[in-house]
């Protein structure tokens, strides 16, 4: 049974064709994982690669979200990664390049023909300039479907357009925004671009502090290292934490009760900010409860 879960702060790339990386996905601690069957696999390697990634997510104990990256869906190998994915137990299928509604529309369409499971989700890839101009129309389309989330994919969006963005992204900062929106405007998860230089880890902290600020609900990473930094940026700090439990008691004080504004230490605070409270205590809270022990046979 697919889970639920609003944790993305993590979500690790793993090869579909590297059987080590398999193998030790299991034990890590990010919220979820993509296993890829796309970029990360040679042309003649995937057919055996799906077959290895089959009897892998057949064997897995990972307890976080489970992701399957497949090939364009109008491909024989996209129809076959579909075909495997809907029967593995997964959360979620990944789709590469969506640069359209009617692409999300045929693979729910092949998913229901399948009878896949109700709550597998699809994921779109925002990795072209005509996927970035149309992020909007086809987040609109596709939460009538099984969409839940936005991708982005910054390299290929770099590639697409030639462009040299410098270490703060400056040049990408309008289309990542325009994504961001897109995909909040339709109730959607979206996840941020991945982090290329393993030797950077300041530089990644800071894209990832970055993409926290600008709405990204969590960051998609190359290698195990870059879990705990991306997890750190993406929860709750202490001091946001200490925040939101000083705004919700002084709320839950009888003599506030019913109003709409209060005082807190010396700063007007509004009802709109215990809603942000309450939302950072949750969070805190689904962090301090994810599990990576091995789930039972009933999770």
């Amino acid at each position: 049974m697919t889970k639920t879960r609003s944790l993305l702060r993590s979500i690790l790339y793993v090869p579909g064709a590297n059987a080590r990386a398999l193998e030790k996905s299991d034990g890590l601690a990010a919220d979820g994982i993509i296993y890829d069957l796309e970029d990360a696999v040679a042309p003649e390697a995937k057919g055996p690669s799906r077959e290895k990634l089959r009897e892998h997510l057949a064997a897995s104990r990972f307890p976080g979200l489970k992701i399957v990256r497949i090939n364009p869906i109008e491909t024989r190998e996209g129809t076959e990664d579909l075909l495997m994915a809907r029967g593995s137990g997964i959360d979620a299928v990944l789709l590469p390049k969506v640069e359209d509604g009617d692409m999300l529309e045929a693979a729910a369409r092949a998913l229901d023909e399948m009878d896949a499971p109700a709550g597998l989700r699809l994921w779109a890839m925002i990795e072209t300039p005509r996927g970035i101009a149309r992020a909007e129309k086809i987040a609109r389309k596709g939460v009538r479907g099984r969409l839940s989330a936005f991708v982005v994919g910054t390299n290929d969006i770099r590639l697409a357009t030639d462009i040299q963005p410098d270490a703060g992204r400056t040049e990408l900062l309008p289309w990542l925004m325009q994504i961001v929106l897109a995909a909040k405007a339709n109730g959607l998860y979206v996840l941020d671009g991945v982090f290329g230089d393993l030797r950077d880890g300041e530089g990644l902290r800071l894209e990832c502090a970055a993409g926290r600020r600008m709405g990204f609900d969590g960051k998609t990473l190359i290698h195990p290292a870059q879990i705990d930094p991306a997890n750190a940026a993406f929860g709750p700090s202490e001091a946001e934490i200490g925040e939101a439990e000083a705004i919700v008691a002084a709320f839950e004080r009888p003599d506030n009760a019913g109003r709409g504004v209060i005082q807190l230490d010396g700063r007007m605070v509004e009802r709109l900010h215990l809603t942000q409270a309450r939302r950072v205590l949750l969070r805190r809270d689904e962090i301090a409860t994810r599990s990576f022990e091995t789930p039972s046979n009933d999770a």
